[in-house]
């Protein structure tokens, strides 16, 4: 993928909405349709990355002062990591723009820009703060720093100032634009705006007739349309996806989790999944694996790959990206408590989201501190997400409350989006 779009891919792929629809568990997948791309190799991607690394190290070799040489290796290093999801290749990456933008002294928007992608997909949001600030004052193509900009302020809590952003490159013929306007409209609330904005700029995608962006409009459709509970458009685009590219593996998960959670069969979804983990290494995979693992009460498959993902994320090479899934996990499993508070913290600290008060809440509350949990709820999540794992989490700690009165409508906004919350779910929100 274009490393222009790498930083939205994250931040939407990071995301879950609500406000979904009922939907049944009628078959929607055909594995005639997809069986092809499961034993697609990435070979030939990796092989590119590899000649592209040998020839811009050598070059750079003989070269050493023609620093652009860096920027193109570290284009590489981002190759690799989106190819393989090999946390390695991405901080490589990051070592290469660091030596750029020194040499450079920081004034070049460009390196600058191309830090804070990186920084972005490490989820280290301040500092990518930092380094497009400084591109912003440069002055450089200042639209594109003002749309990454926002991205930023959006992921930090920071809603006012994204807002403010969003508004000085409004252009409704514009991708960037309606991309984002989706994910502003999505965080306000309204799924029906953001999916008729990202229609939108699907459309100029798709007559533009470049690949990057069709593949990324598709899966993030595919998203929206899942959470409106459009099994079947969602499905198709994640398809549309995979013909452009036969190695996506956000697109296969996605059709895993239509398998998984719209037509509950876990052990097709398994394997899917098990395609894809092959070449691609990313922890939150193992987590699924164990969730439908769980799903399926096979108690060794969860606890191997819940090991799995426990003997990945100890890279500290992950830094911070990992945290609300640790505190989750940390929370689920009724252990390390107190070390889910001081993560959750850091969480707050670092990204003042209603998510990130959320996550602590939600530890608090498994420690047995209910009031404090009810605190924090009332004052920073209430009201400001409608993310449904959020919802759920208030749910049960205005039950453990007594606040019957406020559990009611969030239960039945949970039950509409069962889908997105998982089959793991019903009998806990059943219980509400």
């Amino acid at each position: 993928m274009n490393s222009k779009y790498i930083v939205v891919y994250v931040v939407f792929a990071a995301v879950l909405f609500t406000n979904c629809k009922q939907t049944d568990n009628s078959q929607v997948t055909n594995t005639d349709d997809y069986n092809a791309y499961l034993m697609a190799s990435n070979q030939e991607t990796l092989d590119l990355a590899n000649q592209n690394e040998r020839f811009w190290s050598k070059k750079l070799e003989a070269a050493p002062n023609q620093f652009p040489y860096i920027g193109k290796l570290a284009a590489t290093y981002t190759s690799y990591f989106s190819a393989t999801g090999d946390i390695t290749y991405l901080k490589k990456a990051e070592e290469e723009l660091f030596k750029v933008n020194e040499i450079t002294h920081y004034n070049n928007p460009s390196y600058l820009k191309s830090l804070a992608y990186n920084y972005i997909s490490q989820h280290k949001f301040k500092e990518a703060l930092e380094h497009l600030e400084k591109a912003e004052a440069l002055g450089e193509r200042i639209q594109e720093t003002r749309k990454m900009l926002f991205d930023v302020h959006l992921e930090l809590g920071n809603y006012d100032k994204a807002q403010a952003y969003l508004n000085t490159f409004e252009n409704f013929s514009d991708f960037d634009y309606l991309i984002r306007l989706a994910k502003w409209s999505d965080h306000k609330g309204n799924l029906d705006a953001a999916i008729k904005y990202m229609e939108q700029a699907m459309a100029i995608a798709e007559s533009s007739n470049l690949k990057d962006l069709k593949q990324w409009s598709y899966t993030n459709i595919a998203d929206f349309y899942g959470h409106a509970g459009a099994i079947e458009k969602s499905y198709a685009h994640f398809l549309k996806a995979l013909e452009l590219d036969p190695n996506d593996a956000y697109a296969k998960k996605g059709i895993a989790w239509i398998v998984y959670s719209h037509e509950k069969n876990p052990k097709e979804a398994l394997r899917i999944l098990n395609t894809v983990t092959e070449t691609y290494q990313a922890p939150d995979y193992y987590l699924l694996k164990a969730e439908i693992a769980d799903y399926m009460g096979n108690q060794e498959l969860q606890k191997e790959q819940l090991d799995l993902y426990k003997k990945a994320v100890k890279n500290k090479a992950y830094g911070a990206m990992y945290n609300a899934y640790n505190v989750l996990l940390y929370t689920d499993e009724n252990m390390a408590l107190d070390q889910a508070i001081t993560i959750a913290k850091s969480e707050v600290a670092h990204r003042p989201t209603p998510q990130s008060y959320d996550l602590l809440a939600w530890a608090y509350f498994n420690k047995g501190n209910i009031e404090k949990a009810i605190e924090i709820v009332d004052a920073h999540v209430i009201n400001k997400t409608y993310e449904p794992a959020t919802l759920y989490h208030i749910a049960e700690i205005y039950k453990a409350d007594g606040r019957t009165n406020d559990v009611k409508p969030l239960k039945k906004e949970l039950l509409a989006s069962l889908y997105e919350l998982g089959p793991t779910m019903e009998a806990k929100i059943n219980q509400l």
